[in-house]
Formats: structure tokens, sequence, C-alpha cells
């Protein structure tokens, strides 16, 4: 067996000088569940305050495509139905401190 040594010269440099990296700072990110038609009690992603969601009805292609079924087949009387419907229409939530979106329940 022979006996190896590793033997670093120093040429007379100095070493490479240590540049530290910056750091990002950790980044909380808040996964809501999903949402229904009613509203729902959660931290909102955006401010962080515990709320009860606003929940805003917004009338979707489906509610469209009911009231022109209903016109089709000589229920128009009743052709508005869809749209005063609550569960005919699409629920979308807002925060009511800060007004971002949070999410859609899609009829």
């Amino acid at each position: 067996m022979t006996d190896s040594t590793v033997v670093f010269v120093n040429s007379g440099q100095p070493p490479p000088p240590y540049i530290a990296q910056p750091v990002a700072p950790p980044v909380a990110v808040v996964m809501t569940g999903p949402v229904g038609s009613e509203p729902i009690i959660m931290a909102c992603p955006s401010c962080r305050h515990q709320i009860a969601t606003r929940v805003e009805r917004a009338a979707s292609s489906k509610t469209h495509i009911i009231a022109c079924l209903l016109c089709l087949f000589v229920c128009w009387p009743c052709v508005c139905v869809p749209y005063c419907v609550d569960s005919c229409n699409n629920a979308n939530h807002y925060c009511p401190n800060c007004n971002a979106y949070i999410g859609s329940y899609n009829f």
C-alpha cells in the first residue's frame, strides 16, 4: 500500500470572496377549499382577516338556456324564474373587507 497525501499549494492569491445570496422571505400560501352557493367562514387569502364571504349572484349560460327552453315550450310567463332563483345562478364569493375575489360556485 502506498501512502498518498494531497497537498494544496497556495499561489499567493487570496481566496475568492464569499458572496452571500439574498434569501427571499417565506411566503404563506393559503389554500381555500371549494366554495358553495352559500357564504362560508374562512381566512381571506389577501388581507388574512377571518371573514364570512360576500356572495354575488350572476346569471350563467345555463340560466339563459333554461329561460329559452321555458319560452320555447309555451311557458313564456315563467321565463324570468331562472333569473330570480339563486340556485340557477353562479355564486361569486368576495371578501367583504378588501373586496378580493375568492372563488365561484358554478350552477
